[in-house]
């Protein structure tokens, strides 16, 4: 069944929802083959305006996960 998103769309409305991806879950869930790539290039859309930000980290199996978090800026007026 293709629903005409992207693979990398797809890997982003998965990780919008909270929960982090390893490479192996992209594989199978998606069908995405090097999920290095593909965070690269979602890392650089979510980034560009300062609002999302993509953090890795090791989950307890020692497999590198990916998860998408909201940046939210402060004023520095409230801290004056």
């Amino acid at each position: 069944m293709n629903n005409g998103l992207s693979k990398k769309r797809k890997v982003m409305n998965y990780l919008m929802s909270g929960r982090p991806i390893t490479g192996p879950q992209a594989r199978h869930l998606y069908g995405v083959q090097n999920i290095r790539a593909t965070m690269s290039d979602i890392k650089e859309q979510v980034e560009r305006y300062d609002n999302w930000r993509i953090v890795t980290s090791q989950n307890s199996n020692g497999t590198t996960q990916y998860q998408m978090k909201r940046v939210v800026l402060a004023n520095p007026a409230q801290f004056a």
